[in-house]
């Protein structure tokens, strides 16, 4: 008989025959029955077996240890008065895979100190079931929003030699023996040996090649995994990630922010539509409230407002502040976490100082500001980061030169200012901190399946 998944028994809710393949949550044995709880992964919740000792190897049966892995032949009997809505009476039980008695996940509560430990094991428990549930939901989520709207689809490479984000927080890569590094005549590394011929990077950001394929497609996104090197060890950065980021051609600064907020609201409508036993369980155990946080944002009205107007409200606040606000500077999580509860709401905090912006965004007419702008929402800071592109060569030029950014290796780039240049944005998001924010997970390691952080490659 094919098996089927637990997820579709609860859904269909009748009394049939059935196969399923299962591992073993807990097992309590008595004398003449036992109880089996098991979980297939198809859905977070476990079902119930009811086993007795009719069957030939009832007493082997009753010694399953937690982990094992199980195949289940019996009837399902609704059972509408209990806690549960359906159970399966086994008419056959026969053992897959044993587990030891040392199995890590026992049915417990575990730190998610301890299970970042066993990152291999970890998706077995209900915390991180529901996690990764959502995070294939929500994945989902952004294609269809993007294919919906005519959106293309673009691979853009993982190994470049464009300095997007500044060589500085770009892994490198080479195939040069690091133990006899050969030089040239001015002291430095001969990557002309390399195999590619010249210095190459691990991306930092899909933007500069996506750039292109808006110019030729108007409306593209990129969606996979980025790299950084930035040696920090806070719940918010992780040195691999995954990014979402869209480019749109003809499309301006405000433009820019309508798409955000329509795509923002778009995936956590979906999210709540196709993962609530997740979402109810991250409301109930992770963070309290998460549901109506969420669906508040589908009311919202997302508040704009200046970088400069943004800095006039936190030096009036009633705080002492660890870091005081600067128009020319950034703001810090304190200042993030102030604004979205000043407004009591998502906020787009957009025309910020150009000196501490990338030289690629359109400087605007005050020639101090540029048309940027990055989305704060409550809980989680900024989830959104993005702008209008500088579209004039000659002052690309100029920015790229004032922020010693070398134009030999992204003469290409500069292509798209030169033949049929046009008004263009775009914006990026990390799909880990949008998981963090559906979720109320606080820490990124928690919410990428394998982690890589500073002092941990693990696995």
């Amino acid at each position: 008989m094919k098996r089927i998944r637990v997820k579709e028994i609860f859904i269909n809710k009748k009394e049939e025959h059935v196969t399923i393949c299962a591992w073993v949550r807990t097992n309590r044995a008595q004398a003449q029955f036992g109880f089996l709880n098991v979980n297939d992964g198809s859905t977070l919740t476990s079902l119930q077996v009811i086993y007795d000792n009719n069957l030939s190897n009832f007493e082997e049966i009753s010694k399953y240890r937690v982990g094992s892995s199980v195949m289940v032949e019996g009837d399902i009997k609704l059972t509408p008065e209990m806690k549960q809505p359906l159970e399966l009476h086994a008419t056959k039980v026969e053992l897959l895979g044993d587990c030891p008695e040392n199995y890590p996940i026992q049915p417990k509560r575990h730190t998610r100190e301890f299970l970042r430990e066993v990152a291999h094991l970890r998706p077995r428990t209900n915390l991180f079931n529901a996690v990764f549930r959502i995070r294939s939901v929500a994945a989902m989520a952004i294609h269809s929003y993007f294919q919906s709207h005519g959106y293309l689809y673009v691979h853009t490479p993982l190994i470049t030699c464009a300095d997007c984000e500044g060589s500085d927080q770009m892994f490198k890569i080479t195939t040069l023996n690091m133990d006899k590094v050969e030089k040239g005549p001015d002291g430095k590394v001969d990557y002309s040996k390399d195999l590619f011929g010249k210095q190459a990077f691990i991306t930092g950001s899909g933007q500069l090649h996506g750039e292109t394929y808006a110019m030729a497609f108007g409306d593209i996104y990129t969606f996979g995994p980025t790299f950084r090197t930035e040696n920090s060890n806070t719940k918010t950065h992780a040195n691999e990630f995954w990014m979402i980021e869209p480019e749109m051609a003809f499309c301006d600064l405000e433009g820019l922010m309508d798409i955000e907020e329509e795509m923002l609201k778009y995936v956590i409508k979906y999210v709540l539509d196709n993962a609530k036993e997740e979402i109810d369980f991250c409301d109930q155990f992770v963070e309290k409230g998460l549901k109506e946080k969420l669906e508040k944002v589908l009311s919202s009205s997302f508040v704009r407002i200046s970088h400069h107007d943004v800095v006039d409200i936190l030096l009036k606040a009633p705080v002492k502040w660890e870091f005081k606000p600067s128009y020319e500077d950034d703001i810090s999580k304190e200042h993030e976490r102030y604004i979205t509860e000043y407004f009591n709401g998502p906020v787009f905090i957009k025309d910020w100082p150009k000196d501490i912006k990338a030289y690629y965004m359109k400087v605007n007419p005050d020639n101090k500001t540029v048309a940027a702008v990055d989305l704060e929402v409550p809980q989680a800071g900024e989830l959104m980061g993005g702008s209008q592109r500088e579209e004039n060569l000659d002052v690309l030029l100029k920015r790229m030169e004032e922020m010693h950014v070398s134009r030999k290796d992204i003469e290409w780039y500069l292509d798209t200012r030169r033949y049929g240049g046009c008004v263009h944005s775009g914006f990026g998001m990390g799909f880990e901190r949008l998981i963090m924010y559906l979720t109320g997970v606080d820490n990124i390691r928690d919410v990428i399946p394998f982690p890589r952080t500073p002092k941990n490659c693990e696995y």
